[in-house]
C-alpha cells in the first residue's frame, strides 16, 4: 500500500509561520476532535443498504463543557450553496455553545437530533432551568461515493465521535464526515493545520479543520499537469461539492473580529484552488477560546479581553496559510476509494506531485548574475509595517498614530 504523508513533506511552500506541535486545530489548547467512520458494502446503489461511505466529525471547542462555559464565535459565508444548522444564531449572538459537527447533507437532521440528546444527558437543565439550544452541524454532499439518501448516520455514530474526541494528532483524509468527500476529482475529506505566531505577534495559536469536497482537477494548482493521466477516468460532473472550515484560536477576539478572520480563511480556500462555484458552499465558522462566557451568573456584566484591530494582520496571514495547508493535507492523506455504482476517486499521486514541486523549485532558483551595483545612500529608517511591528511600536490601522502599551514591570520608565 502506497504510504501517505502530509503536504509539508512534499516541499510545497506553505507560508512563513511555523505550525504548532501537531500542525492541527488541536494545537489550540482545549480543542478536541473525534470521528466516526462508516464504510461498508460495494457495488450497485441499493438505497437504504449501501454502499456506505460516510461518517461524522465532532469538534469540541472547550473540552466537554461548552454549554456552561461558552466561547466567542463568528463566521462567514463565501458561497451559500450549503448549510450549517445553528449558524444564524451564532452570527446573531456571537457565541458557540455546542460542539461543532461535520457530516453529509442528508444527515444534518439526524446529527442535530443526536447532538441534542447527548447534550440533554450531559446538562439535564436544558429546556427547563436553561434555555434550548441549536447544535452547529455543517454538511457537504458525498452522494458520488455514498448512499446518501439511505441516511446511514445514526445516533451511535454521533456519540462515538463525541466520546472519542481527543487532543493531539488528528486523523485526516477519508475519516469521519470526510469519508465520502472528493476534491478536485481526487479523494479528499478531513484536513487540518495550525500556525504558532512568534512572541512579537503575541504567541497566539491559530488552527483550522476542513471538510473538503470542492472543485475539479483543473482547479488544483498542479491539476493541469496531472489531468492527462486521469483524462479517461469517470469523474463527478453534476455535484460541485463544497467545503466547511472550522477555525480556532486562543487569541482574544470579538465575534466581529472572528468574522473578519473567517474571510481570510476564505482567501486560503481560494489559494488552494476553489472558485466558489455556483453549486458549491464555502462556509467558515470560527471561535476563540480566550474568553469563557458563563451561561448563568448573578453579575450584570462580564469582562472580555479583545485584541487591538491593528494587531490582526498576523492572524490573517496565519489563517490563509493554515487553511491552504489543511486543504492540501486532506488530499494528501486520503487513499483511493470506490463507492456506489463503481464510482472511483483516485488518490492524489504524491510522488508525482513531489516531483512537480521539485522541478518548479529548480526553475525558480535565481541564476548567477553580475555583481550588484553600488548601494544608494541609506535613507532614514521607516516605521515598521503593522504586520512587522513589535508590541511597543503598534500603530493604528492607518499607520498614523502610535498606540502606547503598558510597560512590563521592572523595565523602567
Amino acid at each position: 500500500m502506497e504510504p501517505r504523508y502530509r503536504a509539508r513533506d512534499l516541499g510545497i511552500p506553505l507560508g512563513r509561520f511555523r505550525p504548532g506541535k501537531w500542525n492541527a486545530i488541536t494545537d489550540v489548547e482545549g480543542v478536541l476532535v473525534g470521528h466516526s467512520t462508516i464504510i461498508r458494502g460495494a457495488g450497485p446503489l441499493r438505497r437504504g443498504r449501501g454502499p456506505v461511505r460516510t461518517g461524522v466529525t465532532a469538534i469540541l471547542p472547550n473540552q466537554k463543557n461548552i454549554f456552561e462555559q461558552r466561547v466567542t464565535g463568528g463566521g462567514f459565508v463565501l458561497n451559500g450553496a450549503g448549510e450549517v444548522s445553528g449558524l444564524t444564531q451564532l452570527m446573531e449572538w456571537g457565541i458557540v455553545e455546542t460542539p461543532i459537527f461535520l457530516t453529509n447533507t442528508l444527515s444534518v437532521g439526524a446529527v442535530s437530533d443526536a447532538a441534542v440528546q447527548w447534550m440533554v444527558e450531559q446538562f439535564p437543565g436544558i429546556g427547563d432551568e436553561h434555555d434550548v439550544l441549536i447544535p452547529l452541524v455543517g454538511e457537504c454532499d458525498d452522494s458520488w461515493l455514498n448512499d446518501v439518501a439511505g441516511r446511514h448516520v445514526k445516533a451511535e455514530n454521533v456519540r462515538e465521535a463525541l466520546e472519542t474526541a481527543t487532543s493531539g494528532p488528528v486523523a485526516e483524509g477519508s475519516v469521519g464526515g470526510g469519508t465520502g468527500m472528493i476534491s478536485c476529482d481526487f479523494k479528499a475529506g478531513i484536513g487540518t493545520s495550525s500556525r504558532k505566531l512568534p512572541p512579537a505577534f503575541g504567541s497566539y495559536t491559530f488552527g483550522v479543520l476542513v471538510m473538503n469536497n470542492f472543485g475539479h482537477m483543473q482547479d488544483l494548482p498542479v491539476g493541469p499537469l496531472l489531468e492527462p493521466k486521469y483524462r479517461h477516468f469517470h469523474k463527478r460532473a453534476i455535484s460541485y461539492g463544497s467545503i466547511i472550515a472550522v477555525a480556532a484560536t486562543d487569541a482574544p477576539l470579538s465575534s466581529h473580529q472572528l468574522g473578519r478572520v473567517s474571510k481570510h480563511v476564505a482567501l486560503g480556500i481560494g489559494r488552494a484552488g476553489s472558485i466558489a462555484a455556483h453549486g458549491s458552499g464555502e462556509i467558515i465558522l470560527a471561535f476563540s477560546t480566550a474568553n469563557k462566557i458563563p451561561r448563568t451568573t448573578q453579575k450584570m456584566i462580564y469582562h472580555m479581553k479583545i485584541l487591538l484591530d491593528q494587531r490582526l494582520n498576523p492572524l490573517y496571514e496565519a489563517a490563509i496559510e493554515a487553511t491552504e495547508e489543511a486543504i492540501l493535507n486532506s488530499l494528501c492523506m486520503a487513499r483511493e476509494m470506490e463507492g456506489v455504482n463503481g464510482n472511483f476517486a483516485p488518490a492524489l499521486p504524491l510522488d508525482e506531485v513531489k516531483e512537480i514541486v521539485q522541478r518548479s523549485a529548480l526553475r525558480a532558483r535565481p541564476r548567477p548574475s553580475s555583481p550588484p551595483p553600488a548601494k544608494p545612500p541609506a535613507l532614514p529608517p521607516e516605521a515598521p509595517r503593522v504586520s512587522e511591528a513589535p508590541p511597543s511600536a503598534a500603530r493604528g490601522a492607518e499607520g498614523m498614530m502610535t498606540v502606547p502599551l503598558p510597560k512590563e514591570p521592572g523595565t523602567g520608565s
